[in-house]
């Protein structure tokens, strides 16, 4: 490089970043309250707790509780009414944060008082696994005996594991992860010393081994017999967890939704029958009459080849961006619509994720050369171009890419507070507002938009009715094959990914309720004339993730008090 051009690079470079910190400092004034560094630091040092102590578990529960009790004094020592509106929602949402991991904290207690009554040596494993995190060099030949006990005892114990007793099935499948985990602990000990400690591994090769390929038999059979009592009445091999309506009810309340879940499900029952309305109109024009799941028929045998779908899904989000962008909905950074990708989905996760999934990667589920022909039909057909028009840009922009894109820019710190209401809510918010302004204009379009609706209050009905113990998995996948007219393996596929997939109790309705809760705030603040359609979807996205009665608390200004609860009752503001 010429020298002029050398010093004259290293000059423009030193005042760029000469301007970083100002710059930083500008953000840091508009986007953070006064409570954000609280919220950094409480974060981190809980992250850290779950890191460094999980495989000490009285060590992590007792630390944890000091933790969050030191949080709660500190939290009452703040001067609330001298917080800013931004301070103030922070306060309770961190508030509310430390009360739910005070909860968890319990339900630990709870699951490893089980463990040792199972198992009596899990006090021991837990000295071993305390003495490992040190560093200490172990009497090789006394963990050999501990461990061999331990093996002979699992044996003895996998014959006739009695859990009779433990009526509550959440708390029976918590026992269950916890003592794959102490498994674990033990390995973990196990790979820190063998083939470094020689008198460890003289004494422990053979032993722990045996001790090890005991374990597994021994969950193996604990798993056989919670299943047993969890799935009594059910044939459709879908497992999952109710939690019942205690829980229920102080997960809404986590979550500040004011609704029982009973009101929940009549709310879903409402949007459903205002479907049904809609989609046999939609059904009238294509000259089926009321018999909408013949035009759904229909719609379904719209599927393009293999081969073709890439090329589909980007025409879609092409169109909705186009359209959002005509009619001044919310602003999409240029670089958004240029960072999102594809790939193909497995054949393995499609048996959970029959439909795509999405955010800066969009995963596309179609058939591949490996599945039968019914399920490459099945497949083909439940990712129709009607349906995928509905959805893509529930995916990408301006849902969940656009979402995760202003979350990282704007308001990061509130991450320890998001939920599925925010995140999945505002994704189906946009299919309810796309079809208010006109986006579906065919019946097919409408169908497409429609089905996906129906499916939403679905979600609602099966997922609570499950939770509250009334119905099975397999009554799940009937009432969806009944009701929205999926495909029967789509339908498993769905109740799978609902029980089995790792999402809360809460994480399927979450998308109709979080999506009513903007409805109900767009009415509030768009339809009043307040703000414009683009101004308050900006808002939202830099507000960042976290429930939604925050999020309307801060826009319109809504008195906060430091015991502060859950009060807005959403859903009688929207008229149909």
């Amino acid at each position: 490089m010429p020298a002029f051009f050398k010093h004259f690079f290293i000059l423009f470079v030193s005042l760029y970043l000469s301007h970083i910190p100002q710059v930083f400092a500008q953000s840091c004034n508009t986007d953070f309250s006064e409570m954000a560094g609280d919220i950094v630091r409480f974060e981190a040092g809980w992250r850290d707790l779950n890191r460094s102590l999980q495989d000490i578990p009285p060590d992590w529960i007792y630390a944890r509780d000091t933790y969050l009790h030191e949080w709660e004094d500190s939290l009452e020592s703040v001067h609330f009414d001298r917080l800013s509106q931004e301070g103030k929602a922070d306060y309770i949402l961190l508030k509310y944060a430390v009360q739910h991991y005070m909860d968890e904290n319990n339900q630990q207690q709870q699951v490893w008082a089980v463990v040792r009554k199972l198992i009596p040596l899990t006090d021991s494993i837990f000295e071993l696994s305390r003495k490992r995190h040190v560093g200490d060099r172990l009497q090789a030949q006394h963990v050999a005996a501990i461990v061999d006990e331990l093996g002979k005892t699992l044996q003895q114990q996998a014959r006739h594991i009695d859990l009779t007793g433990l009526s509550d099935m959440r708390l029976a499948f918590q026992v269950l992860q916890a003592v794959h985990h102490l498994q674990d602990i033990l390995k973990g000990m196990y790979d820190f010393y063998m083939g470094y400690d020689p008198a460890f591994t003289w004494w422990m090769q053979t032993t722990y081994h045996f001790t090890d390929s005991v374990f597994s038999v021994y969950t193996d059979s604990l798993r056989a017999v919670v299943l047993r009592k969890e799935n009594r009445h059910d044939q459709s091999g879908i497992h999952g967890v109710p939690i019942g309506r205690e829980e229920l009810m102080k997960l809404l309340h986590d979550e500040m939704i004011p609704y029982t879940p009973e009101e929940l499900i009549d709310i879903a029952n409402r949007e459903y029958n205002w479907c049904l309305q809609q989609i046999k109109k939609a059904s009238a024009a294509m000259g089926y009459g009321e018999d909408w799941k013949k035009a759904l028929e229909k719609v379904k045998e719209s599927y393009v080849p293999p081969g073709e779908q890439p090329q589909l899904i980007r025409k879609l989000e092409d169109e909705a961006i186009r359209f959002v962008q005509a009619h001044h909905l919310v602003t999409i950074p240029q670089l958004a619509m240029q960072t999102w990708t594809m790939e193909m989905m497995s054949p393995q996760r499609q048996l959970v994720n029959p439909f795509f999934t999405g955010g800066d990667v969009l995963s596309i589920s179609y058939p591949t050369n490996t599945m039968s022909y019914a399920d490459k039909m099945m497949s083909m057909r439940g990712n129709n171009p009607y349906f995928s028009r509905a959805t893509v840009f529930h995916e990408i922009i301006p849902g969940h890419y656009l979402q995760e894109y202003m979350n990282e820019r704007y308001r990061s710190y509130r991450w320890p507070f998001h939920t599925a209401f925010w995140t999945e809510g505002w994704a189906f918010y946009w299919e309810m507002l796309m079809w208010d302004k006109g986006y579906d204009q065919t019946p097919e379009q409408q169908i497409g938009a429609l089905f996906w609706r129906m499916h939403r209050c679905a979600r609602i009905v099966f997922s609570i009715n499950f939770h509250l113990g009334k119905w099975t998995p397999e009554q799940c996948v009937e009432y969806l094959i009944d009701k929205v007219g999926h495909e029967r393996a789509n339908a498993e596929g769905e109740v799978r990914r609902s029980f089995e997939g790792g999402y809360g109790p809460l994480y399927q309705l979450a998308y109709m309720i979080g999506a009513l809760q903007f409805y109900a705030l767009h009415h509030e603040l768009v339809d009043s004339g307040k703000m414009t359609d683009q101004a308050f979807h900006d808002a939202i996205l830099k507000e960042g993730n976290m429930p939604i009665e925050m999020v309307r608390a801060i826009l319109e200004h809504t008195p906060l008090k430091k015991d502060y609860q859950p009060q807005w009752r959403f859903y009688q503001e929207i008229s149909k």
